[in-house]
């Protein structure tokens, strides 16, 4: 899973617009929709819920997580319970339970959780985080024709009735292009990682370069290790390599965050590349400390979802848990927060696929988004020019999806 911890607005404006939200949704969707519908109306459980519960609503809802997961697993688990906790504090009267079930981060643990949480009562799903959890999670969902709103950014883990929330490498790059070809840039090379994430990115910036009419003069692919990162040799090979056929470029995109950027930067103007000729392009990786404090991307531009949301989130969520919140902890506020919302204006149909997919979408602490009925979703994200101590904003992100339509 890609990391992308969350942000919020104050508690009063952000539920109000989430409700707003919720009640467009209704409102879009009148008439027959078939979809997939909650399997026992309000107040109606499935016995006694086991394990931890969070809430006391006549709703119930699952929250799946990776909790005795290896590695950091089993604190992104916490984060994103906390975060859920944090929601219904902050939901006057939110009429949901939330049951939370470890999937271990596996397919066959997806699927336990998630049967076990429909056999519980559970309406709706909220999760799991890793991409084989989801496909496991959602074959058991889909055959009780109950939805997933799952946390992984692998859009493959995508399908009719289980939608993805968290921030998709797809919508990064087409944002990015867009902007960039918007400002005259139409000649692009790109450096890129040789790995899952890479191929993702590419074919992305490939599709986002041709809808603008730019072209691309070249491509380099540098190798990562999974258990030893990035191999700096062959990236500084790549890079130069990659130079001479970005002089004829006008824009040079390197997804990768970390340290790359910087020090694919600092060999690409080594080996001449003008940096007042030609825009560093990023993408939502590059909106970390580590990236922004570098004076080596000084120029250039990424996108990310509006920061004013989690700058106000994570005092809250420090002052009741005592911990910083990583970024992406606001994809299971946001979730409880949606439940709740669609189970208060949305009555019998709350979770249903035509008030889930409704094209107006929501609004949650990282802006607007929507879902697909493919499953994957959209965002409206701004984008940010690095300034050497953090970055600024150069284009906001959208209000509405009619701003974007």
């Amino acid at each position: 899973m890609r990391s992308v911890f969350g942000r919020i607005g104050s508690p009063r404006p952000l539920l109000a617009a989430a409700m707003v939200a919720a009640l467009g949704a209704l409102g879009a969707c009148t008439g027959s929709t078939p979809g997939f519908y909650p399997q026992s109306g309000p107040g109606q459980g499935g016995g006694v819920p086991t394990g931890e519960v969070v809430g006391n609503g006549a709703v119930r809802v699952a929250l799946l997580l990776p909790k005795s997961a290896g590695a950091n697993a089993g604190q992104i688990a916490t984060v994103f319970r906390n975060a859920s906790e944090l929601a219904l504090k902050d939901f006057p009267g939110a009429d949901i339970q939330v049951l939370v079930k470890d999937t271990s981060g596996t397919a066959e643990g997806g699927r336990a959780a998630a049967q076990a949480a429909i056999s519980e009562g559970a309406e709706l799903i909220l999760g799991p985080v890793f991409a084989p959890a989801v496909g496991g999670a959602g074959a058991a969902a889909r055959t009780a024709g109950v939805p997933v709103i799952a946390f992984s950014s692998d859009a493959s883990a995508a399908s009719p009735g289980v939608y993805l929330l968290s921030f998709l490498p797809q919508q990064d790059v087409s944002r990015i292009i867009s902007y960039a070809n918007s400002k005259g840039r139409s000649s692009y090379a790109a450096l890129i990682p040789d790995n899952s994430y890479g191929a993702v990115a590419e074919a992305a910036f490939r599709q986002a370069v041709g809808r603008t009419g730019g072209r691309i003069v070249g491509i380099e692919r540098y190798k990562v290790d999974p258990s030893r990162g990035v191999d700096t040799t062959d990236l500084k090979a790549k890079a130069t390599a990659l130079a001479a056929s970005a002089r004829r470029a006008d824009a040079i995109f390197i997804p990768d965050g970390g340290g790359v950027p910087a020090y694919a930067i600092g060999v690409l103007t080594a080996q001449g590349i003008n940096r007042n000729a030609v825009k560093f392009l990023g993408s939502g990786q590059w909106d970390d400390p580590k990236v922004l404090s570098d004076r080596m991307v000084d120029g250039g531009w990424y996108p990310a979802p509006d920061k004013q949301g989690f700058q106000s989130f994570a005092p809250r969520y420090a002052a009741a848990y005592g911990s910083q919140p990583p970024r992406n902890a606001t994809l299971a506020y946001d979730a409880t927060v949606l439940a709740a919302g669609l189970v208060r204006s949305a009555g019998q149909r709350r979770f249903s696929t035509g008030v889930l997919t409704n094209r107006d979408g929501f609004l949650g602490i990282d802006g607007v988004f929507r879902f697909n009925r493919d499953g994957t979703n959209e965002r409206g994200l701004a984008v940010y020019e690095a300034n050497g101590s953090g970055s600024t904003v150069i284009s906001p992100a959208p209000k509405t999806f009619q701003a974007i339509n």
